[in-house]
């Protein structure tokens, strides 16, 4: 599954479009390397999102991918099947 459409199953963003404008600003990372949104998630992968506080500075969160969910949307209450905060 790509990393556009990972984070948007997931419910890590509220729309893929949202998902594509973090990652061609390059908010989001996997491995610590910036990634298109062609690129495929596997399993044990570790999502950086990286966000601005209004005061500008930086906040991380990171996601380590437990499995890649079959359907294109999953219920918000599986969030912890599919991916792990660190």
């Amino acid at each position: 599954m790509r990393i556009d459409a990972f984070l948007n199953a997931v419910n890590l963003t509220k729309r893929r479009t949202i998902a594509q404008d973090m990652i061609t600003h390059g908010a989001i990372r996997i491995g610590g390397q910036t990634v298109k949104a062609s690129r495929e998630v596997k399993i044990g992968d570790v999502i950086e999102m990286h966000y601005l506080n209004a005061g500008g500075e930086a906040r991380i969160h990171r996601y380590q991918v437990l499995a890649v969910p079959a359907t294109r949307t999953v219920a918000k209450t599986a969030q912890k099947d599919y991916v792990k905060e660190l």
